[in-house]
């Protein structure tokens, strides 16, 4: 279901381009745009003194404890805020699909080929671009160079003995995640290069995904009526733009490795800074009709002259032998490499190359333990796994790419599925690997049962699965410096259990062995100004940690507010175990989570004050909506506590214990009862049941306990919740008044409507609009029948993030109908894969009528 303002805004992106050529290989799905493209809105993210005047008083106390608590962290401890409401990250629209796979870190390249962002210390990120990190063109016929290019539209300050400025226009960036293509067309050479990069993200792969690679294959279309000879020359920064690029002691060597018959060359740049040394790696296959050469070490300042004539003279670099001394302080070192071919007239060749980066032992910010990562057990641990890196990537990448095509193929060909969709599903997806993903082994001391045995009903020590396929944690957001958030995971996680499921068990362990923990340090919350203990017994944490202390063994780095309280956080965790345990059909994983799930629900039920069946809300903001005051009963929290009470009845009955399965019964049927007595108004769920002035807003997440329970193939029958007709009516009119009574019904639903079709704006959440909580709605509107309805509604959100405010790879937790955004880079619109398991199901269903 395309539509007209969406099929405008897709060729906006590429109304600049004035070439006729399309590329090599590639797809016609995906996100495209002109190299020369400038996007027109210009937005700011949210801050402290974006609250509206009617909220202001009711964060006073907030502002002036954040306040202190943030200068004694930045000025005092010299450490970076987990959230910084004084330094949040400006917009720049620039970014394109980031390199690597899962937890070995990441470097993102830009949509217009810079190398922009880095995350090679786990979890903390810097927004820098290298200058000199580049590819550069050089075309030769009869022996002499008859055109050299940067392939970069900027024009820098530094290195101007290169010829810059390439013209946009005619060029183009296409990403289908995790692969992305680039096409340039030379003006006046009749030659169309193809740059596609490939990073091993493979579904249901647990060693190849791991690996911190890329691979860069060029395809060159020579349309003359005669032969060229083509160099392509990549051009690398030993350091990722930091102020330790200059601490002295980094070093270049050349490289050579030859095994199984394959042979590549390079130059390793080993960067040696006191924490987290690693090495980078440029490399390319030698092949008997491809020439590598390469300049092992050059200044990146200045005008960088000798590099560019070096190339233009012979179309290939000196290649010296040995290594370079070590850097000075004060000085940067850079490598280039080189690779050459002949393209016959009316002809295509391509060249390949490889980058690398081997970090194998890393450490937070509390330096207190070492960690090792996922790949090295592949690639071993002394930091001498570059070559062998390179190797492995250049001599694989195909069977990479077989497997990516064969896995995306189903839903591209699907003719069914609208193109953005395709787009957003894919794409959405590069957060597993750059959400600033660390993927470690587990140690053989460790413990991550908390303390409590199997046989005191806890977890082993070493779960299986963990054992097996390591420890798994990403960010909320990349400026939202937590890991494993569960309530954010809570959508987010769709993704992990559809293509990695080992990696969502392995974190659910971890979860559930931070349950049984608990931590009675006493600390300031900062919304409420009291001070309680970090960690309760039986409460899941709202996360493992801070990536600039120490995430496994210090929970709960939010400190804003006592999570304590959150009534969601365990019933998040309940309806995940069942939701996993369906989808893998793993029975250990049952039988480990069923005593866990038992604890926390024990836990929940003292908050049934009335004693109905119905757990009951109080205080400020005591669940996913910050903001939100929240009085008795609401729709959000009352229906995820009724979707856990309707899966705890399923588990009852999988372990076979009737006992317990008649206690959650009869909790169910007492809490159904008074849930549709309390909130149902005869078209939605009332947002809670306090009778305040907002306690009627329309709540677009209502329905999210159902949602997960259509998601368990549950919520019918033995296993229902809620009635079928209430459902689809409070769906209905949250599409006529969230997303259709909101911006024109083109930028997907509001977190809170009033019923008489304005915004909610009684707080700093109300009125924005959350991608992943959209992309949840409309999974439940699939489940629920109703297909265009729910593509309408994530349509708004896609087309508003990737095609008019230019945050491709940056997708942000929110936005406000105009002027600001918040928390860029953000974990839950992971939660797109939650419509496909609907699509999917929705299938299956349609395919068992036709049996029938």
């Amino acid at each position: 279901m395309n539509t007209d303002w969406g099929e405008k805004s897709t060729a906006d992106l590429m109304s600049r381009y004035v070439s006729k050529e399309m590329g090599y290989g590639v797809p016609q799905e995906g996100w495209r745009i002109c190299l020369a493209h400038e996007f027109k809105e210009k937005r700011k993210p949210f801050q402290a003194k974006d609250v509206s005047l009617s909220n202001i008083w009711d964060h006073v106390g907030l502002g002036i404890r954040y306040l202190k608590w943030w200068y004694k962290k930045t000025q005092v401890e010299k450490k970076a805020p987990f959230i910084d409401m004084f330094g949040a990250q400006p917009l720049r629209q620039i970014y394109g699909a980031p390199l690597g796979g899962i937890g070995g870190g990441t470097i993102t390249r830009g949509w217009r080929g810079e190398f922009c962002r880095w995350q090679l210390n786990p979890g903390m990120y810097h927004y820098k671009t290298v200058t000199a990190n580049q590819f550069t063109v050089c075309l030769r016929r009869g022996g002499q160079t008859v055109y050299q290019q940067v392939l970069s539209v900027e024009r820098p300050p530094t290195l101007q003995g290169w010829n810059w400025g390439y013209c946009g226009e005619y060029a183009f960036y296409h990403a289908l995640y995790p692969r992305a293509w680039t096409v340039y067309h030379l003006p006046g050479q009749n030659v169309t290069l193809t740059c596609r990069q490939i990073s091993p993200i493979i579904p249901h792969d647990y060693q190849d995904s791991s690996l911190p690679v890329a691979v860069f294959v060029w395809d060159i279309e020579n349309k003359n009526d005669y032969d060229l000879d083509v160099s392509i020359m990549f051009t690398m920064v030993n350091g990722s733009g930091q102020k330790d690029d200059k601490s002295g002691g980094h070093w270049n060597e050349p490289f050579h490795l030859e095994k199984e018959g394959e042979a590549v060359s390079g130059v390793l740049l080993h960067h040696c800074p006191p924490l987290n040394p690693y090495t980078l790696c440029i490399a390319a296959r030698e092949q008997p009709d491809r020439e590598v050469s390469h300049q092992t070490a050059f200044s990146p300042k200045g005008t960088c002259s000798s590099l560019w004539s070096d190339l233009i003279t012979d179309g290939r670099l000196d290649s010296p032998t040995g290594s370079s001394p070590p850097t000075p302080r004060g000085d940067k070192v850079a490598a280039a490499l080189a690779v050459s071919c002949s393209v016959s007239a009316q002809g295509h060749n391509s060249l390949e190359f490889c980058l690398a980066w081997d970090m194998p032992k890393i450490t937070f910010g509390s330096r207190e333990r070492e960690h090792i990562r996922r790949y090295t057990r592949y690639f071993g641990t002394k930091g001498d796994a570059s070559p062998s890196l390179s190797h492995y990537a250049l001599t694989h990448y195909r069977q990479w790419e077989k497997s990516i095509e064969e896995w995306q193929r189903p839903i591209l060909q699907d003719k069914s599925l609208p193109s953005w969709y395709k787009s957003a599903l894919f794409n959405e997806l590069y957060f597993v690997a750059d959400g600033g993903t660390v993927w470690t082994e587990l140690s053989e001391d460790a413990d991550v049962s908390g303390g409590m045995r199997s046989e005191d009903g806890g977890l082993p020590a070493q779960p299986a699965v963990i054992k097996e396929y390591g420890r798994f944690a990403y960010l909320e957001g990349q400026e939202y410096r937590m890991y494993n958030t569960y309530d954010v995971h809570f959508y987010a996680s769709f993704a992990l259990i559809m293509l990695w499921p080992k990696l969502a068990l392995s974190l659910q362990y971890d979860i559930a062995g931070s349950v049984v923990q608990q931590d009675p340090t006493e600390r300031l919350h900062l919304m409420s100004g009291r001070c309680s203990p970090v960690k309760a017994k039986n409460v899941v944490p709202h996360d493992i940690g801070d990536p600039d202390d120490e995430p496994w063994q210090r929970v709960n780095a939010y400190l804003i507010h006592d999570t304590a309280d959150w009534k969601d956080l365990n019933l998040k965790f309940v309806l995940q175990v069942y939701r996993d345990f369906h989808l893998t059909k793993d029975s250990q994983y049952l039988q480990d989570m069923w005593p866990i799930c038992q604890a926390v629900m024990e836990s929940e039920i003292k908050f049934d004050l009335d004693g109905d069946g119905l757990i009951e809300n109080s205080g400020y903001a005591d669940q996913t909506y910050d903001g939100w005051t929240v009085t008795g009963p609401s729709a959000y929290c009352g229906g995820l506590w009724l979707a856990s009470l309707c899966v705890m009845c399923k588990m009852a009955r999988l372990v076979e214990n009737e006992e317990k399965y008649k206690y959650y019964r009869d909790l169910l049927d007492r809490g159904s009862a008074a849930f549709d007595q309390l909130l149902w108004n005869g078209k939605y769920y009332n947002y809670d049941s306090s009778g305040r002035d907002f306690s009627n807003s329309v709540m677009s997440d209502q329905c999210a306990g159902h949602w997960f329970l259509k998601a368990s193939e549950l919520g019918e029958g033995d296993y229902q919740a809620f009635p079928k007709e209430k459902i689809q009516t409070a769906l209905k009119t949250v599409f006529d008044l969230n997303v259709m009574s909101f911006a024109g019904g083109h930028m997907g639903a509001v977190n809170g409507m009033r019923p008489e079709g304005v915004p909610d704006r009684s707080s700093v959440q109300s009125d924005e609009v959350w991608i992943g909580v959209v992309y949840g709605l409309a999974a439940t509107m699939i489940h629920e029948g109703m297909w265009e309805e729910g593509m309408r509604t994530a349509e708004g959100c896609y087309r508003t993030v990737w095609e008019r405010l230019g945050m491709a790879f940056q997708t942000p937790e929110a936005y406000c109908e105009k002027g600001i955004y918040r928390s860029l880079a953000y974990m839950r619109p992971l939660s797109i894969w939650a419509m496909q398991l609907a699509l999917n199901a929705s299938q299956k269903d349609t395919a068992g009528m036709l049996c029938c």
